[in-house]
């Protein structure tokens, strides 16, 4: 069965690339504009994956984690940050959000596709 991965960056390049990137790789793939339109698309259909930035318009990164985090079919759906942010702060964080995991951008196409591989086992 296809895994289908939801990314969310209010960058339309970025959501472009990772489209590309995660297809190529076997992967379904949903895009969202910012939060609110991850979280819509996430109630409408349900990611085996999530991936999203930190900093977007209406509701940022750790604002989506939380809220999906609330959801029962969003409470052990692993949730990757890409984000230009790399302190350990912002980190510990998304820990606390929800995060299953952190990638700093510019990233490493053959990085993210390992990554996103290992945590949909």
């Amino acid at each position: 069965m296809i895994k289908t991965v939801l990314t969310v960056d209010d960058s339309a390049a970025i959501r472009g690339v990772m489209t590309v990137l995660l297809q190529s790789a076997g992967y379904a793939v949903s895009s969202a504009v910012d939060g609110e339109d991850g979280l819509a698309r996430a109630r409408a259909q349900r990611a085996d994956l999530v991936i999203t930035d930190l900093h977007m318009p209406r509701l940022d990164g750790f604002g989506l984690i939380r809220a999906l985090r609330a959801e029962p079919a969003y409470r052990k759906v692993p949730i990757l940050m890409l984000t230009t942010e790399s302190s350990a702060e912002m980190r510990e964080r998304g820990r606390e959000a929800g995060a299953t995991g952190w990638l700093v951008k510019p990233f490493d196409p053959d990085r993210l596709l390992e990554v996103v591989r290992r945590v949909l086992g």
